[in-house]
């Protein structure tokens, strides 16, 4: 068994994806449905099977294993996604050696190595003399040399032509898929980011994807501007800082999200290394689950603080954001820092420890809001208190855990002196009830004996041991419709892999494919003890069917023969009958026996 093979075998689907997507479980089975991250729907149509190990789309037809979802959510490649999941989870990774061959995997290769040439020689250039002015900024926010280095910042040469002439060697299409350089109508290319303080934005793995560069010169239009998106880089699935902060923010359960670049480098400087900036003012949902994903512990979604620029845009980003993270189950506290100071001005002023004791003083989301609500509203009128519960609704609507929800609305009403019945009730009506997508079914041709079996041989390891040894002695493989899936699973070669449904659909035709898929993510009564016995009996069901089949043929013929008065070729007719009895009771005495 390979590594890829060991490490699937000691994932859990439900939990890997779960982290990207909030999953509902359906029955008492292993299937959980959510909104397909492929492909925007209000009804869930997404499927995950924790015993196939597999998740299909109905909507968009997106399916796949744990290291297909990875690689697509991710825009990673093989090897990257095993990396990726085994550092995760902590399971150790075997060194590799050779180089990647496929074309996928060298167009990524070399636009990492894009990105690392653009990142030295930035270095270089805020180093020289050329970098006097940026480095005499980067002084009057009290970056240290050590940090400076450590975030290897940099200086976007001004004259628009370093990186367009160093990077030419890669060749026109990958020049315009690295990100950094533009290209001009006569199809010449300039560098995208000139004259800029330069910080590189890494991947969870640590590898640079894309810069984010603030201007130096007041004269700039866009005080910072990021890497287009494309190649390696979307701002929406990336923070700033992840790949530092992701170690202390497990161990304390607990994430810091800040505005900027020079936010996260000062808090991370004070020793505070549980922090990440945003790149830029929207917050995806994708950037919500990842901070989640790095503070969930066993029955706790882990906390964030939000520590944002305390004016009125800062405030009012703080609000969205809140919502944000209360739908993906999470504890949020908000730090506004005195004196409207930026949390690495603050640091300086008054050590890390002050910072620190904000830190574990900081606001509940509620009390914040609250807050804010007192000083936006008139409360002593009945317009002002309704106003103002129309100003919190959006946001705390977004509350998931149902005792939160309840503590919630009791202190909503008597903060807001509204009726405690009413505003629970505008809870309780808020609750999305939606019911997966119902598609066209294209299982529902399959005879019943069919979909069985092939349940039966999804479910367990055994019904398909048994089947491959009751086939060795039967052609019965030819009676049954969905002939295409079943050879792919009796001849899929269990002693030396795990057994794979992304390996079985690979095989077959779409059609069959969405047949395959169907029936795995159905409610079909099988259970993995006793789909042996019921895989066999469907068999030995069907066999039967088609010898009864046949002998009302030959009855017919015997019948059609005497009346045509042709008696010889009634009575080869009725020898042919007896022997498919004969030989039908024999086959049913023989299986009784086995």
């Amino acid at each position: 068994m390979d590594f890829a093979e060991q490490l699937k075998s000691q994932l859990n689907i439900v939990e890997v994806i779960g982290q990207y997507v909030p999953l509902k479980r359906q029955g008492s089975g292993a299937r959980y449905v959510g909104l397909c991250p492929f492909h925007s729907e209000k009804s869930p149509s997404f499927n995950v099977n924790g015993t196939l190990g597999f998740y299909k789309c109905f909507g968009c037809d997106a399916k796949g294993d744990v290291f297909k979802f990875i690689q697509e959510r991710e825009s990673l490649t093989f090897p990257e996604t095993l990396k990726l999941l085994a550092e995760r989870y902590g399971i150790p990774m075997p060194e590799r050696r050779e180089r990647p061959d496929d074309a996928e995997s060298q167009k990524r290769a070399a636009l990492l190595e894009m990105q690392e040439i653009a990142a030295t020689a930035f270095q270089d250039n805020l180093r020289s003399s050329a970098g006097a002015d940026a480095r005499q900024y980067i002084e009057s926010r009290n970056v240290s040399k050590d940090s400076m280095d450590e975030f290897r910042l940099g200086l976007a040469d001004a004259s628009g032509q370093q990186l367009a002439k160093k990077l030419q060697k890669f060749g026109s299409a990958l020049l315009d898929e690295s990100g950094l350089v533009a290209k001009r109508e006569d199809g010449s290319f300039y560098d995208y980011f000139r004259g800029r303080l330069m910080f590189p934005i890494h991947n969870e793995a640590g590898k640079i994807i894309g810069f984010g560069g603030r201007a130096l010169r007041p004269d700039e239009k866009a005080k910072y501007i990021n890497s287009p998106t494309k190649g390696l880089y979307n701002k929406s699935a990336v923070l700033y800082n992840l790949h530092r902060a992701k170690i202390e923010a497990r161990k304390n359960s607990r994430m810091i999200l800040v505005e900027g670049y020079m936010d996260a480098i000062g808090i991370y400087a004070a020793g505070i290394k549980e922090v990440v900036a945003a790149s830029g003012t929207a917050l995806h949902a994708d950037q919500v689950r990842m901070v989640k994903r790095q503070v969930e512990q066993l029955g706790n979604a882990g906390q964030v603080i939000l520590n944002f620029d305390s004016d009125k845009a800062g405030a009012e980003s703080t609000e969205k954001r809140i919502g944000s993270f209360l739908a993906e189950g999470m504890r949020v506290k908000v730090l506004e820092i005195p004196d409207g100071l930026d949390p690495d001005e603050y640091i300086q002023q008054n050590g890390a420890d002050a910072y620190r004791k904000l830190l574990d003083g900081a606001a509940s989301y509620f009390h914040w809001l609250a807050d804010r609500t007192r000083n936006k509203f008139d409360m002593s009128s009945v317009e002002g208190r309704i106003d103002a519960f129309k100003f919190l609704w959006p946001t705390i609507k977004q509350v998931s855990d149902r005792l939160e929800r309840s503590a919630i609305a009791d202190e909503v009403a008597g903060y807001l002196n509204l009726d405690r019945e009413t505003v629970r009730q505008q809870f309780k009506s808020s609750q999305s009830r939606a019911e997966p997508t119902k598609t066209r079914s294209f299982a529902s041709a399959v005879p019943p004996n069919e979909k069985l079996l092939l349940a039966c041989l999804l479910a367990s390891a055994d019904a398909r041991s048994a089947i491959r040894h009751y086939l060795a002695g039967s052609d019965s493989l030819k009676l049954l419709e969905l002939r295409p899936i079943f050879s792919a699973i009796v001849s899929f070669d269990e002693q030396t892999r795990n057994f794979s449904l992304e390996d079985i659909v690979s095989q077959l035709e779409p059609h069959f494919q969405r047949i395959l898929t169907e029936i795995g993510f159905g409610e079909l009564p099988v259970s993995e003890e006793g789909a042996a016995g019921q895989a066999v009996n469907c068999l030995r069901a069907m066999e039967a069917k088609d010898i009864a089949s046949q002998c009302e043929v030959l009855r017919r013929k015997v019948r059609e023969m005497e009346k045509a008065g042709d008696f010889p070729a009634a009575m080869e007719a009725a020898r042919e009958l007896n022997d498919l009895k004969s030989s039908a009771g024999n086959a049913q005495r023989k299986a009784a026996g086995a």
